[in-house]
């Protein structure tokens, strides 16, 4: 149900946040600041929505049964909605109450030499685990499309999540980094704290926006617009098909799609004729388009007023 390639995106990601969030944890004992401690719970939470999305693929990846007749794809859109809400309830969660604790009871860090190390270091790993998923995020793309596009349209949730997470931690990385220059420069101890409630901020926004994407995932929307318009150009270019109805079409997974539409044949054909012809178009549009795996074509008697090929 998933390539390759979003497993190769996801486990770099895990290896790096792993790393990175054992080095945070350390520089936060040694320096006391609240922004690296809340950088830490950052990078704690992306290492388990790491686990979360491999344990989605795996289980996404079994085959279809008597109780799930069309796969078990859409687990794998379970698991993502509940890494927005780990993000969102840890990674925010945590680094709030610590930048809010701080705020009460402000604290100088101190040996802030560990903390410019260990933010450069994670900022080293964030960004070559951001490379790797922006890549993919692009090679999936359509050319017309932007990558904001794809993120928003993609399938497969979990490219985009480690594109965002690593995102938010470069952005999380510089927060905590003025946030301790500043204070330290100003000697001021509230400009730590501050950066952490802003990274919780960050966190939680991005927890939003991901669980609006897997939620809609989840709940049946539609395939992507681009394999809507080539079902609908074969099905017309058919000498055999006088008009196409309404499309209809549902996500099951990353790589399944189901769809159903309605057509009017041309009279004249018996029913035997028929079915040969509803088995071409099956045959041709799961050879331009191997990823949906269930089309149900329906021949029907349209009335000459009715719009012809309304997609949804």
């Amino acid at each position: 149900m998933t390539s390759r390639a979003s497993r190769r995106v996801v486990f770099a990601a895990l290896a790096s946040n792993a790393a990175i969030a054992v080095s945070k944890y350390v520089a936060a004992a040694i320096t006391g600041s609240s922004a690296m401690l809340a950088e830490a719970f950052h990078s704690t939470a992306d290492t388990g929505n790491e686990l979360l999305l491999l344990i989605g693929m795996r289980r996404s990846a079994r085959p279809p049964d008597s109780l799930h007749p069309f796969g078990h794809g859409k687990v794998l859109y379970f698991y993502s909605l509940l890494v927005a809400v780990y993000i969102f309830a840890v990674g925010g969660g945590l680094a709030a109450y610590e930048g809010i604790r701080h705020l009460f009871h402000p604290e100088h860090p101190t040996r802030i030499g560990w903390n410019y190390a260990v933010l450069a270091l994670a900022g080293i790993f964030d960004f070559y685990s951001w490379r790797i998923s922006y890549r993919e995020l692009l090679a999936r793309k359509d050319p017309e499309e932007s990558a904001w596009d794809e993120i928003i349209g993609s399938k497969d949730p979990s490219v985009f999540i480690v594109f965002l997470e690593d995102s938010a931690a470069l952005i999380g990385a510089l927060f905590a980094f003025l946030g301790i220059f500043l204070g330290h420069r100003f000697n001021n101890p509230y400009f730590d704290p501050v950066a952490s409630i802003l990274i919780a901020l960050l966190l939680m926004s991005v927890a939003l926006l991901l669980g609006r994407e897997t939620g809609a995932l989840l709940t049946g929307e539609r395939t992507n617009r681009s394999r809507i318009r080539q079902v609908n150009q074969i099905l017309s270019a058919d000498p055999a098909v006088e008009r196409v109805g309404d499309l209809l079409s549902m996500q099951l997974g990353p790589t399944q799609a189901l769809v159903t539409v309605s057509v009017k044949l041309r009279p004249g054909a018996d029913v035997e004729q028929i079915e040969l012809v509803l088995a071409r178009l099956k045959q041709r549009i799961q050879q331009q388009d191997p990823t949906i795996s269930q089309i149900f074509i329906e021949p029907a008697l349209l009335e000459p007023d009715e719009h012809p090929s309304k997609v949804a």
